[in-house]
């Protein structure tokens, strides 16, 4: 296979993990949800570039770190045939603490951009 193929294959692999995050990730829907409303809002307050970098950012680390979750608890749940281990469990509270502080660090650029600006 030639480089180019393996190159557009690698794509053709990404977006296939981008439709499984959002087809069979419930908490996706609810980062979705958040993601319209905080464009939503840049649109309505006319926000600065600087602002629309942070939420940009910030939106990308939720999905990231999402996607990243997502992978691990399905590895893990393959790995020990979905019964509990504690190894397995402290790997998934990990992970899943990773989406929380990614979560909680767009909350806070979010207070900061658009709680003066609506009040």
């Amino acid at each position: 296979m030639s480089y180019i193929k393996k190159r557009i294959q690698s794509f053709a692999y990404a977006f296939s993990g981008l439709r499984f995050l959002f087809k069979e990730t419930p908490n996706t829907l609810i980062h979705l949800i958040v993601t319209f409303i905080a464009i939503s809002l840049g649109f309505i307050y006319n926000i600065s570039n600087n602002e629309w970098l942070a939420i940009i950012i910030v939106i990308g680390a939720v999905f990231s770190m999402e996607a990243i979750n997502t992978a691990l608890e399905r590895l893990s749940d393959y790995t020990c045939n979905k019964e509990i281990h504690p190894a397995i469990k402290k790997v998934k509270d990990l992970s899943a603490a990773a989406v929380l502080i990614a979560a909680l660090a767009a909350l806070a650029v979010g207070i900061i951009i658009f709680l003066p600006k609506i009040f």
